[in-house]
């Protein structure tokens, strides 16, 4: 099939990249060989001859990364001293924990379809080249990785034909600079069912748990059976409910649409499924789907001009049906795809820069060199072709060590390794800001040790290291995923070490919680202040919810003293004074319940005034208070406490800690006990060694396993989710206060699950006999009597000839599109339930569409991801008329003259004044009657971006869709 049309670039973050198979590689990436030379003639740099680099310690950096991409509970072992725990309450919209997994890039959105890829490759990399991760003293560091992604793809799963596949709007995740922690947004979790599913991320998750159940099959069986439970599950519903994810999950098609479709993916995890459980079926599959894979346009030759990347992964299928099967037309597939990485191909391989980069797209362009390298490098240890062996292999460990610095810039590419690595990565949580801002702080405040950016993004070797510069400069999984799988590889070849006492734990680099003071007004009678509380945490970033300080004071002479309330930015303002001790008294300002964070420019601070003072006649001398600071400015004399626990500033004398733990809680009671949950609830501890209680610990212990799981609790009670069938548990609670104390333990309770409920195989009545209305040339609308089921109906799917799909919708109408005039078609509809159970077929009915009209027509389908003063523009053109379309020229007009086209895609877009014109490329200049086209474009826009109101196809208007 042809390659789609390539995504969009040019949003702050991780948009949809140069994506797979997009057709603009093999027009616009494309280097042509000079047209003398032979093939042969034209090699890529050569490698190295011995080990450039400690390829271990750059591995051993490499999976660190992982650990700060973690959202979630942060587990004991994550390494990273300055992250913490994050997006807590993922999933609570939808009643599913989510929580877990991996942060995407350089934002905070989950999105599984690259989490899964990025998986799937780690994976691999263990598969070929565990030796590696053994030798280097790593693999501990890569089970316990891919156990922490592994152990979200299964929350993410939690039925056969469920998958969560996002968590996190994109564009409201975008618009935010901050670190993880304290995460200001609303993220709702999107997923796909058996009512509108997505083969391409099913599938790919599918392969993840698969390939995954390999690496863990020597050590852990019984988790490996586990995802493999899930990767047959996962493959069976992207088998059978064939669709984009993106058409499901509407939001990530802005960010990560699977432009090559979702055969490759199909392909792919019926390979690892082959693997990984040596059922022939598998292998079967994989190939029969194979001859559907993408090919080159107007060609019959299988796609290589593109990678190996997060959207289309049919190239590693050509690698790994090459070594699995040894069959000519896939070792074909792969030779032609590396020779085209390396030597060329009938004149064309991909751009090389002068220092040897090889260049196939400006956005993460080491990513795909990276990715490109590692399937080099698994294809060259199979394969029985010297020349290609050594050509492959050589290809491979030059672009790994461009990566760490042999580049004309003798720079590292990856942070913290080497020399003149990048400081400055497209990375809110290292940033560090407290400001949302990108350029408060100045300097970054975190080594972010191990990720790979994107590099240069032309042929060019140039690069800048700004923040900024998402292209160059961001980060992701993904960028990662293929680069840890090669660094394996090389160790094991070349040796190396780790390095020792890696990571060393980050020091905070400046006071993070402070109280600053302005003296407002120093009257003969009272003081006047301004205090103002601010969190600039980052070691981990964190928020003060139980915040509150002090101001000491002594009153001078007998008289009484007046506190009066002034301008508060949301916490109340003190009104009385408390004595200290003897004759030093305070005001305290408490802001518990306002959220103190390092979130913006006004959410990381809270400022109150307050005066202190005497009545007339009294006396005042605000020198000798032991919080009085004549100069503005952080003032350590007014110490600030979160809870009961003093984080900064000092308290006026000697000072008592707290060392007395609290009461010990009641025993635990159990209610709403079912197969897999329940709530406990206990009576309350009391504290009295001042701190305060901060909350509870809850312990959880499984009759016959070693296993304890701790389980915090801010009240006392507890809903407990993700138990099993027919176990016996047994829950103690402990208290916790201010100052860290821990009581002692509570009783326990014994508590055994019941049977889990028998699962649901009755699939509902058939649906109604379809009936058909607003039938018109190239489309209709279905409407049917609804079906029933003893759970519970949750979609429909409409079939065409009882066997094409055309389309899935949780009510009893669909819009038909896409049909041919005057043509007779007979439509079905089958019912699913939540359990995946599919009803037999409704009754068909048979519909002639009406004839064309005469003429011609054209629609235009308009969306814009708008950002700041930049925005992302995609156009769809159709044909809707009855004949073809030879030549296409789209002209539209700005309303604003403060849009501009920058970069587009897919069309020759420029612009006059406000006019713009879009004219087709040689590939897509051809529109049948009903056929369309798609291109975008980049653009800036300065206040608001309407979308032009009309829009004309070779001089004709067109309707607007």
């Amino acid at each position: 099939m042809p390659r789609p049309t390539p995504p969009p670039r040019g949003r702050p973050s991780r948009r949809l990249l140069a994506a797979g198979a997009a057709l603009v590689a093999a027009l616009a990436t494309t280097v042509p060989l000079p047209a003398a030379a032979a093939p042969a003639a034209a090699p890529a740099p050569a490698a190295q001859a011995a080990a450039t680099y400690n390829y271990a310690e750059a591995l051993q950096k490499s999976l660190f990364f992982y650990e700060a991409q973690q959202s979630g509970r942060k587990p004991s072992w994550n390494r990273v001293s300055w992250r913490g725990d994050s997006a807590l309450t993922d999933g609570a919209d939808v009643g599913v924990d989510l929580t877990g997994g991996w942060y995407d890039a350089g934002d905070h959105v989950k999105f599984g379809f690259p989490m899964a890829f990025s998986a799937t490759m780690l994976a691999w990399g263990a598969v070929e080249y565990r030796d590696g991760y053994v030798a280097s003293g790593q693999l501990s560091y890569l089970l316990n990785n891919l156990r922490f992604v592994n152990d979200y793809f299964v929350k993410a799963h939690p039925a056969p034909n469920v998958l969560y596949g996002q968590v996190g709007k994109g564009d409201d995740d975008h618009k935010w600079w901050g670190p993880a922690e304290v995460l200001p947004m609303a993220r709702p979790a999107y997923k796909i069912d058996a009512s509108c599913g997505g083969a391409d991320l099913a599938g790919e998750t599918a392969a993840a748990m698969a390939a995954s159940s390999m690496v863990f099959r020597p050590t852990d069986a019984a988790y490996a059976d586990k995802l493999l439970g899930h990767a047959k599950q996962l493959y069976t519903f992207a088998d059978t409910v064939r669709k984009s994810y993106s058409e499901c999950i509407t939001d990530a098609a802005s960010f990560y649409k699977s432009w090559s479709g979702y055969q490759d993916e199909l392909v792919w995890g019926a390979t690892w499924l082959y693997r990984a459980t040596g059922d022939a079926a598998y292998l079967a599959k994989a190939e029969s789907e194979y001859d559907k894979l993408g090919t080159e346009p107007q060609s019959t030759t299988r796609s290589y001009k593109w990678t190996l990347a997060w959207d289309n992964k049919q190239f590693g299928a050509y690698v790994l049906l090459a070594n699995l099967t040894g069959k000519q037309k896939y070792v074909d597939d792969a030779n032609r795809w590396l020779d085209y990485w390396t030597v060329g191909v009938n004149g064309q391989k991909v751009p090389y820069s002068p220092g040897g980069m090889a260049v196939l797209d400006s956005w993460g362009a080491l990513r795909y060199a990276a990715n490109t390298s590692f399937a080099a490098l698994v294809y060259s240890d199979k394969t029985t072709d010297a020349t290609r062996k050594a050509r492959y292999h050589d290809f491979a460990v030059r672009q790994v060590n461009y990566a760490l610095g042999d580049n004309p810039r003798n720079s590292s590419y990856l942070i913290g390794f080497g020399t003149n690595s990048p400081k400055n990565p497209h990375h809110r949580t290292a940033h560090g800001s407290w400001w949302d801002s990108q350029t408060v702080p100045v300097e970054t405040r975190h080594v972010l040790y191990g990720a790979l950016v994107g590099g240069p993004s032309a042929a060019n070797d140039a690069y800048t290291d700004s923040r900024s510069d998402y292209v160059m400069n961001e980060v992701a999984t993904d960028y990662n995923a293929g680069f840890t799988s090669a660094l394996a590889r090389l160790t094991g070849e070349y040796g190396g070490s780790p390095r020792a006492g890696f990571p060393a734990a980050e020091t905070p680099d400046m006071d993070e919680l402070t109280v600053e003071t302005t003296v407002m007004q120093a009257e003969p009678r009272a003081t006047g202040l301004k205090a103002i509380i601010y969190n600039k945490s980052a070691f981990p970033a964190r928020a003060l919810t139980t915040g509150k300080f002090r101001y000491y004071f002594r009153p001078d002479g007998t008289g009484p003293v007046t506190v009066t309330p002034g301008y508060t930015q949301g916490c109340p303002s003190p009104s009385t004074a408390k004595q200290f001790s003897g004759d030093i008294w305070y005001v305290e300002v408490d802001c518990t319940g306002y959220t103190i964070a390092p979130a913006g420019q006004s959410q990381h601070r809270m400022e109150v005034q307050f005066k202190i003072g005497v009545p007339e006649g009294g006396t005042w001398d605000p020198t000798n208070d032991p919080s009085y600071q004549a100069t503005a400015g952080p003032n350590r004399k007014v110490p600030l406490y979160s809870g009961g626990v003093r984080v900064w500033g000092d308290e006026p004398g000697p000072t008592t800690p707290d060392t007395t733990a609290p009461t010990a809680p009641g025993t635990p009671v159990a209610s709403g006990v079912t197969a897999t949950g329940l709530t406990l609830t206990w009576a309350a501890a009391t504290d009295t060694g001042g701190s305060g209680l901060a909350g509870y610990e809850v312990t959880q212990a499984q009759t016959g396993s070693d296993a304890l799981v701790l389980r915090p609790a801010t009240t006392n009670t507890l809903a407990v989710t993700g138990l099993t069938p027919e176990r016996t548990y047994q829950f103690t609670v402990r208290a916790v206060d201010g100052a860290g104390n821990r009581s002692a333990a509570s009783a326990a309770l014994a508590v055994t699950t019941p049977a889990a409920p028998a699962p649901d195989t009755t699939p509902p009545t058939a649906p109604g006999t379809p009936t058909a209305s607003a039938v018109g040339p190239t489309g209709l609308t279905l409407t049917w009597g609804p079906a029933t089921d003893a759970v519970g109906v949750t979609g429909y799917r409409v079939y065409r000839g009882g066997t094409v799909l055309v389309g899935s919708t949780t009510g009893t109408t669909l819009a038909v599109t896409g049909l041919t005039a005057s043509t007779a078609y007979t439509f079905t509809v089958v019912a699913v339930d939540a359990a995946g159970n599919v009803s037999p077929a409704s009754p068909g009915v048979t519909v002639t569409t009406t004839a064309a009209p005469t003429g011609g027509g054209c629609a235009v389908t308009w969306t814009a991801n708008t950002w700041d003063t930049g925005f992302t523009a995609n156009v769809t053109v159709t044909n809707t008329g009855t004949s073809a379309i030879n030549g296409w020229t789209l002209a539209f007009t700005f309303p604003s003259a403060g849009q501009k086209v920058g970069q587009g895609w897919s069309a020759n877009v420029t612009q006059t004044g406000t006019a713009v014109t879009a004219s087709n490329l040689a590939y897509n200049g051809t529109l049948a009657a009903g056929a369309s086209t798609s291109f975008g474009f980049n653009g800036t826009h300065t206040g608001t971006n309407p979308r032009p109101t009309g829009f004309t196809l070779n001089g004709s208007a067109c309707t607007i869709s």
